[in-house]
C-alpha cells in the first residue's frame, strides 16, 4: 500500500447508484423491497475501504430539481430519462447506510455531486485524494494530487485513472483541457451542443495547437494558414462554444463548510451497520465488514487546512 491511497475518498454517489441499479439483476427483500443499487453501492463502497484504508471519506449527492446549469441553459440534460421510481426510492436507503458507516454526506440545492466534489477537491489542494465515479466528467479534476477510481461496466470493471491515463484515452489532452473539448465537441449524454460541425479529432487537433478555447478565438482571425470554412464555423458559434464550457466545467466555490472535522473517518458502530445489512438481508456483505472501530482509527491525524 502506497502512502497515495491513505488519504481522502470523494464518492460520486448519485453516479455510482446509477451505475449500480443498471448492472445488477433486480433484488427484492421479503418485505419487497427492492435493493439492488444498494447493494452495488455497497460492494464498491466496501472494496474502497479494503483497498485503500481511508483516513477521511465525504459522500456528495445530487439534490431533486434544476440546477445552475438548467437556468443558463434549459436544454440541459433534457433528453435524459427521468429516474426510475425503483431506483429514487433507493437514495435515501444508501444515505442511511452511510450515516450508519459514520461517512459525512454534503449536498447542497442548485448544485450538483460532481461541483461539491470540485469544491471538496479545492477546499484540500495538497491532500492526496481518490474521486470514486462512475462518470467521466470526474476526469477533468485529475491532477498530480487527485485520480479518480472509474467504474466502467458494471461495478467490478474499476480503473483508477491518473494523468497519465487521461491523456491515453483523450488522445494527449490534458485534464484541464477536457471542458474545453466539450466546449467544442459537445456531450450529448448533458446535452451541451458544443460548436455544430466540430467532431472528436478536429477538437482534439484544435486544442494541441490552441490550448484552450480563450487562446483559439484570440488568435484564429491572426492565422493566416487557417481553412477558411473551419474558421467560419468557429466564429459563428463563438457563444455556443464558451456556454458549453460554462455547462461542462465543474465549480469549485460551492458555499459549504469543508475542513478536518466533516471529513475525518474514526470507524463506525458495527453492531449498527449489521443490524441495516440484516434488515436489507444482506448476509453476505456482514462477512465483509472492515474489521476496526473507531479507537482502531485514532492514529490518524490529517490536517486539510
Amino acid at each position: 500500500m502506497t502512502g497515495f491511497e491513505k488519504r481522502l475518498i470523494i464518492i460520486d454517489s448519485n453516479s455510482v447508484i446509477h451505475r449500480a441499479f443498471h448492472a445488477l439483476p433486480k433484488l427484492t427483500t421479503k418485505r419487497g423491497e427492492v435493493v439492488n443499487a444498494v447493494y452495488g453501492f455497497l460492494l464498491v463502497f466496501l472494496r474502497i475501504i479494503k483497498e485503500f484504508q481511508p483516513e477521511c471519506i465525504v459522500a456528495c449527492f445530487d439534490t431533486p430539481g434544476p440546477t445552475l446549469r438548467h437556468k443558463k441553459f434549459k436544454e440541459y440534460k433534457a433528453k435524459r430519462p427521468p429516474l426510475a421510481e425503483e431506483l429514487k426510492q433507493q437514495i435515501p436507503k444508501v444515505k442511511e447506510v452511510l450515516r450508519a458507516f459514520n461517512v459525512p454526506i454534503f449536498e447542497k440545492e442548485g448544485f450538483e455531486a460532481d461541483d461539491l466534489i470540485g469544491t471538496i477537491s479545492g477546499k484540500a489542494p495538497t491532500i492526496k485524494k481518490i474521486i470514486i465515479s462512475g462518470d467521466l466528467d470526474n476526469l477533468q479534476l485529475v491532477d498530480d494530487n487527485t485520480k479518480v477510481y472509474l467504474l466502467r461496466k458494471g461495478v467490478k470493471d474499476i480503473l483508477l485513472y491518473d494523468e497519465n491515463l487521461v491523456k491515453e484515452r483523450f488522445r494527449g489532452l490534458y485534464p484541464r483541457q477536457i471542458v474545453d473539448f466539450k466546449a467544442l465537441r459537445g456531450d450529448p449524454s448533458d446535452n451541451i451542443p458544443g460548436v455544430s460541425g466540430i467532431g472528436e479529432k478536429t477538437a482534439i487537433d484544435l486544442l494541441k495547437r490552441f490550448d484552450n478555447i480563450e487562446k483559439l478565438y484570440n488568435e484564429l482571425e491572426k492565422i493566416k494558414n487557417f481553412s477558411p470554412k473551419l474558421r467560419e464555423i468557429i466564429l459563428k458559434q463563438k457563444e455556443k462554444a464558451f456556454l458549453s464550457k460554462d455547462l461542462a466545467e465543474i465549480k469549485k466555490d460551492v458555499p459549504i463548510i469543508f475542513g478536518p472535522k466533516e471529513c475525518k473517518w474514526e470507524g463506525y458502530n458495527k453492531r449498527k451497520v449489521v443490524k441495516i445489512f440484516e434488515d436489507f438481508e444482506f448476509y453476505s456483505l456482514i462477512r465483509r465488514l472492515p474489521d476496526y472501530s473507531k479507537n482502531d482509527l485514532s492514529r490518524n491525524n490529517l490536517k486539510l487546512c
